[in-house]
């Protein structure tokens, strides 16, 4: 299913300064990956694999490839995965909800996937965010090897048919130099063949000779430009992993814990966290979500709670540079009003145009606050928005009023790059 945060990639053209773009190279070891490698040749040893990162992650592609290809090569050891994967989210959520997703298991290896996702944001937020997931994994877990690695859509692929990394992989580009950690570019292959004018990048896979023929011996990327068909385009991926084990093998000299160093950019999101909830005050119309509900998002919020009264309402204060809510939007929410310290009042809706279904979302308070006390309001407005002209904008429908009805708001969590003030 693609996600509204790729359907905006998709459409979105991003144009960036040539020199800040990085020559694009498929793989760059640096200091490589010598604590996996070496507990991978270990008889008998559990090698967990940490896979951060968004919906081309979470498909049944590179990822289950990958882990499966390590064990082919590595049998002597027992490989399993930490599977991390958010369709629609870049390293802006990955990076507060990183030790409750991954690091809380112990990784011996994480990779990080959010070049897609991260094709609109700001390369100084990427910066902050990819910084404080290495800082982050390597003050809990210095022994875990990280890898960087890039994936491509059709949006995004002027700058490699230039030679060029895109935008986003250029930034986190300068977080790996900095931490000397390797990077993989999955789609240079990908990028190669659409130069060549070999590759279809939108199309359904063939399946009669007829429809094979058509295609006149061009290779099919994807169903939406976007994310890759399992057969083909994820077999681009994996190919572009397995052919860089090689020269990270031979950059691999160095085994042993990892000293996250100086900062390349002081404001980095080290200090960002996942707090439940319930350690804002919540009004009695705040309660657990029901069991059936929040049994669906039990490995991401272990303290969702529901509210749909207006008036009902959550408080609190928290020191430090940025805050948002970690939430469920969807077809029953309504709209809040967020007052943060004196700041006016600002009604967010709790439902956009792709919510013919509930998903996980962010609702952000502030950034790059000054780093103070801030004092935090959220109450369910009793203004309801107006449901068919949201859903209108990407053409979808209401088809059951009784399932868009009520103004229910589904908080779980408070990201914080602070800490909560009593």
């Amino acid at each position: 299913m693609r996600l509204p945060a790729l359907l905006f990639l998709v459409t979105a053209v991003f144009v960036s300064a040539a020199d800040d773009l990085v020559p694009a190279q498929e793989c760059r070891p640096r200091a490589g990956l010598p604590n996996f490698l070496a507990k991978a040749a270990t008889a008998g040893a559990e090698v967990k694999i940490g896979y951060l990162g968004g919906s081309i992650t979470a498909q049944p592609g590179w990822r289950p490839k990958t882990l499966a290809h390590f064990q082919k090569t590595w049998p002597q050891a027992k490989f399993s995965e930490i599977n991390a994967a958010i369709g629609g989210t870049g390293s802006d959520l990955g990076v507060f909800r990183l030790k409750q997703d991954v690091l809380d298991h112990k990784p011996d290896l994480l990779f990080v996937e959010f070049a897609v996702n991260d094709g609109g944001a700001a390369p100084e937020q990427i910066l902050r965010c990819m910084e404080g997931i290495v800082r982050q994994t390597w003050k809990a877990l210095p022994d875990c090897d990280i890898c960087f690695v890039y994936t491509l859509t059709e949006a995004l692929a002027p700058a490699m048919l230039d030679g060029k990394f895109q935008r986003s992989a250029s930034a986190m580009e300068k977080i790996a130099d900095h931490y000397d950690i390797p990077t993989i570019h999955m789609g240079m292959e990908v990028a190669k063949l659409a130069k060549e004018g070999r590759l279809v990048w939108k199309a359904k896979l063939p399946k009669s000779d007829e429809e094979k023929k058509a295609l006149e011996g061009k290779f099919v990327f994807a169903p939406d430009s976007v994310h890759p068909h399992v057969e083909t385009g994820h077999e681009l991926y994996l190919a572009a992993i397995v052919r860089s084990l090689k020269p990270i093998e031979a950059a691999s000299k160095a085994k042993g814990p990892h000293t996250p160093g100086a900062p390349f950019i002081a404001t980095n999101y080290e200090q960002a966290k996942l707090v439940p909830i319930t350690a804002a005050t919540l009004s009695s119309g705040f309660q657990p979500a029901p069991a059936d509900f929040a049994k669906r998002w039990s490995n991401r919020m272990s303290a969702l709670h529901k509210a749909a009264k207006p008036g009902d309402a959550l408080t609190f204060k928290f020191k430090g540079t940025r805050a948002s809510i970690y939430d469920i939007i969807g077809p029953d929410c309504g709209q809040v009003s967020v007052t943060v310290d004196d700041q006016p009042v600002k009604l967010v809706p709790r439902i956009d145009a792709y919510c013919t279904y509930h998903r996980l979302a962010t609702l952000s308070l502030g950034s790059e606050l000054p780093d103070t006390v801030h004092t935090v309001k959220i109450e369910i407005s009793p203004e309801v928005p107006d449901k068919a002209k949201i859903l209108a904008k990407n053409g979808n429908k209401i088809d059951d009023p009784k399932r868009f009805e009520g103004t229910a708001f589904y908080p779980g969590a408070i990201l914080l790059v602070g800490e909560i003030v009593k």
